[in-house]
């Protein structure tokens, strides 16, 4: 089974992707940056449709232009299943200090910012069944913090995916250790090596 996830960012897009579904009798599973989405949220929730939104990206090309960082907290006010995303890497790797911005942009509680970039992606993308949340049956994977996870101060201290631990950071920690001691060993060994003699018929400099 497939789904239709449509890429848009004003507000005519999204109105005129449904209208097309509604025309051909077919659902929109959910709209992809859509920087305007909070001007036709409810539009968006009578179709049953969801958003998957920057938390504040706006004004940096034409079609942003009136991109608001409140965009997601007006969306989940209602009742859009909505959850953040990034197409750049750096972002990406630090979505819940995305979701931290929620809470600013809207006053969103803390738990329903974090399900923007947990349980609903995974609602969205429809395996919520597997991931998502912490329960049993579910796939286990986890990431434990040293400290909240929408502070920008927390680290990620352990990634466990499907039971297995992939980083942990006292064990990487360890390593490194372990690294610049064999690094320090190896130069003290070149280092304690006699210089060679230059052959009588080379220079040591060298050749071109």
């Amino acid at each position: 089974r497939s789904y239709i996830e449509c890429h848009t960012y004003v507000q005519s897009e999204g109105t005129m992707i449904m209208n097309l579904a509604k025309d051909y009798g077919l659902k929109v599973n959910s709209l992809i940056h859509f920087n305007e989405g909070y001007k036709i949220a409810d539009q968006i929730k009578k179709n049953d449709a969801g958003a998957s939104v920057f938390a504040d990206w706006w004004d940096y090309k034409y079609e942003v232009y009136e991109g608001i960082t409140y965009n997601a907290a007006v969306l989940l006010s209602q009742g859009v299943l909505t959850c953040l995303h990034s197409d750049d890497d750096e972002m990406g790797r630090r979505l819940n200090q995305e979701a931290g911005k929620i809470v600013k942009y809207g006053g969103v509680d803390e738990q329903t910012a974090l399900k923007l970039v947990t349980l609903n992606p995974a609602k969205l993308l429809h395996i919520d069944d597997r991931m998502g949340s912490i329960r049993a049956g579910k796939d286990a994977d986890l990431v434990l913090w040293t400290g909240h996870p929408l502070s920008v101060y927390s680290r990620a201290s352990k990634t466990i995916v499907d039971g297995t631990v992939y980083f942990d950071e006292e064990t990487d920690a360890e390593m490194k250790k372990q690294i610049d001691e064999e690094r320090n060993r190896i130069i003290a060994l070149i280092l304690r090596e006699p210089a060679r003699p230059s052959s009588a018929d080379m220079s040591n400099s060298p050749r071109r």
